[in-house]
């Protein structure tokens, strides 16, 4: 999936106006991925090409038990949690933000193939929705449309900056599907994810400051727009 680890991010933020922010949350959705692309530019974790893997993708993440083995990441996860949890004082907080950041590995189970581990181990997990190329297209569409609408609903402020930020997930989106499959892994793929996820939580953080949750009222929604 992409875009649809973005979708917990959308349900937090809308669910309790204790979570952290969407800029945040947008972080924590794909923190195991910034991760994975920083570890594999330094050349300590691997993937490669190889066509037919799944019918969608042709990559095989055979060497990734630092950020997406599920130890790996429940402890990013952990780690993220604290960090939160400290920085705005709030436990449930850091809690809802763990919960995000674990919520990829969720995700990742569902889509991939079998190259996910439980703590590195030899054993490869994943269900494989990617080779269900309608199906996986139907399901993170709905997951993200969804969870957008209730977050929009659950939410107040002016209704262009949520709309710009689907438009570029969506446009984001479809360069994942459509765009030609690269022959070989060079570093310039890492590089250009962790642009895109950069691009997509900035523009998540400039939603966040200008909208709030509809049971924040009075000086709660003049100081702390979310």
């Amino acid at each position: 999936m992409f875009i649809g680890h973005f979708a917990p991010a959308f349900a937090a933020r809308a669910v309790s106006s204790d979570a952290p922010r969407l800029g945040t949350l947008f972080v924590a959705a794909q923190l195991v991925d910034w991760a994975f692309f920083l570890l594999a530019i330094l050349g300590i974790e691997h993937y490669r090409i190889e066509p037919g893997f799944t019918v969608m993708k042709p990559f095989f993440f055979y060497d990734y038990p630092w950020t997406h083995s599920l130890l790996g990441s429940f402890v990013w996860a952990t780690l993220f949690g604290l960090v939160v949890g400290r920085v705005t004082r709030s436990s449930l907080a850091g809690i809802i933000g763990a919960c995000v950041v674990l919520s990829h590995w969720v995700l990742d189970f569902v889509s991939h193939g079998p190259d996910l581990t439980l703590g590195g181990g030899p054993d490869r997990f994943g269900l494989g929705l990617w080779d269900h190329p309608i199906l996986a297209m139907g399901i993170e569409l709905a997951i993200t449309l969804g969870a957008f609408w209730i977050y929009v609903r659950r939410t107040r402020g002016p209704v262009v900056p949520p709309l710009l930020l689907l438009a570029a997930l969506l446009i984001f989106q479809a360069v994942d599907w459509f765009a030609p499959a690269p022959a070989e892994v060079t570093p310039m793929q890492s590089f250009a994810a962790l642009i895109a996820f950069g691009i997509l939580t900035l523009l998540a953080a400039f939603v966040g400051n200008t909208r709030w949750h509809k049971r924040e009222t009075g000086l709660a929604v003049a100081t702390t727009p979310r």
